[in-house]
């Protein structure tokens, strides 16, 4: 079907009164012979409702709606199934960040008409990937104890099949090992039952749900709706189409607690053990079977250390509490000794907090505790310094009990200790102004992974990629059960430390998201951060010269290679971010509506007046997340910013394609400013590592810039979260301050 496309321009929202809406008019008609082109008063339904008429009756395909940002009202253009709708920003990309009715800014709505009408020609429709008609809707759950259950249980009351497969030979995990829960209930001054006997009664008498116990994967290859599972012992292999990953937790061995006597006295414990003692029936200590009735419990054993464990949580902490209750419940005459740093019981969990400050016999502190020290009889002398009594304090117990950090169970305790020690180590040699040894630098680096659990069969990895702790890496903020697999979902504990009732609404929130993976897929769009996109990469591999430099950068493990080094995509595991396309330096990567073709021809429609005009071009490639949301909100409070710049919106930075930056400096753009999102430790990119590539890129622009004769800082890159529309305006003008130092583009009018 030949393309036809029809332009209408709002005038509404004062767009007509601070523009020429007729010169826009001769943009489209005259340059580029636009068939249907028309005003509209605005964006309201019976105006859409003439651009549907003419959908029908000019038999158009594609529409450019030069109007509002195309953040605003997003996906409230509906001309019918197969019209491709491509919005141009007038509204806060022109009339509300400059002055109106001035040369400069009809010249910026011009261009950005331009633009919008070269991406719609370059634009093809979009059509489901040839797999998704094969998508299987089956959610795999990774683990049995609470959150495991739950999040079985919720996709299987919503009518998806589950298989839920757990590696010990019973369900429950920690919670059916547990002598009581905390509250969580009002009044939130009673401690519960765990409930875990309940949840495995629901798990194994559902009829949409299948339990494999003492069982463990053998591998996982495929992608979200496409995933094919095979367990060990069991060759025949199902598919399924999410994975929700709930291994739960494990406690870290304070091997460096020897102040406070851990594995050094009998008498002191982990919480873990003090759990285990309270489920037999009755506390006792462990080195005689004389009931405990003093017990110290000494919070953060060995955590919220730079030189150990940084973190700590909630969770050691309401633990604490719990435990100081068996002890006064066993023994009215009993003591309980709480010593902390900071004890943290968010939410409704404060009251449970005063509930056990009110109790006589429970006594809180913040201190320091600086020894441990075992007496003849085995009963223990703790010594805390800097109390909120303005004193030290000693007391004798016959119990310690240390409050241990959580990791998942993924992560390799051992690994995390030497990266520690070598972190240590490194800086240790730093501050005494040495350089540290090669093999102790990559040390440091990064601890390794534990054991694989999924053992997945991506080029990347038998296993999620995980952070310091071997949580796994997402974007925490925007995506908190993400993780960098697509279509995998963890939940509870190995996604971070958390209680039980917080583990139950997180296993909703997965099974939800696994729901929404498999739908979604099986339309062929993408569930997130583009929801809904449909598009996906195409490779010309015919011109492949097996760099791997997609299947290195992708951040997602969308891409295998085979033995050669060519890339073998999996497009469900896609999220549409283009950094492949951004990597390639052949360019055979490319999108039905986003390609390097199609962002060269935006900047190559942008008009460039001659040096002698004194009107400079500055290109800005901005983050579609961050950036240029923060630009639209700076319009949005009228901060304005120069004339001069041209924007295009990238879905991520990470595919900006080192030649866009080429074809603007040939085509006379004096410069090119980058605004991508912070990356780093704490970075907010979208796509994990989007920005951080587009910095790495950095040396192949000066390397372009080199070739072209010119100056490095016709080429900057700025750092922009979303919050930060008070700044971006300054970035601009301060960059075309750097310009007109360096001077016009010698290239202008070649």
């Amino acid at each position: 079907m030949e393309d036809k496309l029809g332009v209408y321009i709002c005038t509404g929202c004062g767009i007509g009164d601070a523009l020429d809406p007729e010169a826009l008019t001769k943009v489209a008609v005259g340059e580029y012979k636009i068939p249907v082109c028309k005003t509209i008063a605005s964006c309201a339904y019976g105006e859409f409702e003439r651009i549907r008429n003419d959908v029908q009756s000019e038999g158009l395909n594609k529409v450019v709606l030069a109007a509002c940002s195309p953040r605003v009202d997003f996906g409230l253009d509906p001309f019918g199934a197969g019209v491709i709708v491509e919005r141009v920003n007038l509204r806060e990309g022109v009339i509300w960040c400059q002055k109106p009715n001035d040369e400069d800014t009809q010249m910026m709505a011009e261009d950005y008409l331009r633009m919008g009408i070269v991406k719609s020609q370059k634009t093809r429709e979009l059509t489901p990937f040839e797999e998704s008609a094969n998508i299987d809707k089956t959610i795999l759950v990774v683990g049995g104890g609470v959150s495991g259950m739950t999040s079985a249980i919720e996709a299987a009351d919503t009518g998806y099949h589950t298989i839920l497969i757990e590696k010990e030979a019973e369900l429950g995990g920690w919670m059916a090992k547990w002598r009581q829960s905390i509250p969580t209930e009002s009044p939130y001054d009673q401690l519960e039952e765990t409930g875990a006997a309940d949840l495995i009664a629901q798990v194994r008498n559902h009829p949409k749900i299948t339990v494999h116990t003492s069982t463990e994967i053998e591998k996982i290859v495929g992608g979200p709706g496409l995933f094919d599972v095979t367990l060990k012992g069991n060759s025949e292999p199902f598919r399924v189409g999410a994975i929700i990953q709930a291994t739960g937790w494990k406690p870290f061995e304070p091997e460096r607690a020897g102040d406070y006597g851990y594995k050094k006295y009998d008498n002191v414990i982990s919480n873990i053990r003090m759990e285990e003692l309270a489920k037999a029936g009755k506390i006792k200590r462990p080195s005689d079977g004389e009931d405990a009735k003093k017990v110290a419990f000494l919070q953060c054993g060995g955590s919220r250390d730079e030189d150990y464990l940084s973190f700590c949580s909630s969770i050691i902490d309401l633990t604490a509490l719990k435990q100081a209750l068996y002890v006064r419940e066993q023994d009215r005459g009993a003591k309980a000794f709480v010593f902390y740093d900071h004890i943290r019981t968010p939410g409704q969990y404060e009251d449970f907090y005063k509930r056990v400050q009110q109790d006589p016999g429970v006594f809180l502190t913040k201190g320091e505790v600086v020894s441990v020290v075992e007496k003849e009889d085995k009963s223990l002398t703790v010594t805390v310094n800097n109390t909120m009594l303005g004193k030290s304090i000693t007391v004798d117990v016959d119990l310690v009990v240390l409050g241990l950090g959580m990791a998942p169970v993924s992560a390799d305790g051992e690994a995390i200790r030497a990266w520690i020690d070598a972190k240590a180590s490194v800086a240790k040699a730093e501050n005494e102004g040495n350089k540290p040894q090669a093999e102790l630098l990559a040390l440091s680096q990064k601890p390794s992974p534990g054991d694989p659990i999924l053992h997945l069969g991506y080029r990347q990895g038998p296993d999620l990629p995980v952070l310091e702790f071997g949580y796994p890496d997402s974007h925490f903020i925007c995506f908190p059960y993400e993780t960098r697999r697509t279509g995998i979902y963890t939940v509870g504990c190995v996604r971070n430390p958390m209680d039980a009732q917080s583990c139950r609404e997180d296993a909703a929130g997965a099974a939800l998201k696994a729901i929404q993976c498999v739908e979604m897929t099986a339309r062929g769009e993408a569930v997130h951060p583009r929801s809904g996109d449909q598009s996906y990469p195409e490779f010309f591999l015919q011109r492949c010269t097996q760099c791997k430099r997609c299947t290195e950068e992708c951040p997602f493990g969308v891409l295998n290679e085979d033995t050669k080094g060519t890339p073998l995509p999996n497009a469900t595991r896609c999220r549409r971010c283009g950094v492949c396309m951004g990597a390639c330096p052949e360019r055979i990567v490319s999108f039905k509506d986003y390609s390097v073709d199609m962002i060269a021809s935006m900047i190559k429609a942008v008009e460039v007046p001659d040096e002698f005009e004194e009107k400079p071009r500055v290109l800005c490639l901005a983050c579609e997340n961050d950036a240029y949301p923060a630009l639209d909100m700076a319009a949005m409070r009228g901060l304005h910013y120069s004339p001069f710049v041209r924007i295009i919106p990238l879905r991520c930075l990470g595919s900006m394609n080192v030649v866009w930056v080429a074809d603007a400096l040939s085509k006379g753009f004096d410069g090119v400013i980058l605004m991508g999102c912070k990356y780093g430790d704490d970075y907010q990119c979208h796509f994990i590592k989007g920005s951080e590539l587009a910095n790495r890129r950095g040396d192949n622009i000066k390397e372009k810039l080199q070739q072209l004769a010119l100056e490095n800082e016709r080429v900057a890159l700025h750092q922009v979260e979303i919050a930060d529309y008070n700044k971006v305006p300054g970035y601009i003008d301060e960059f075309m301050e750097v310009i007109e130092q360096v001077g016009m583009n010698p290239f202008k009018g070649m």
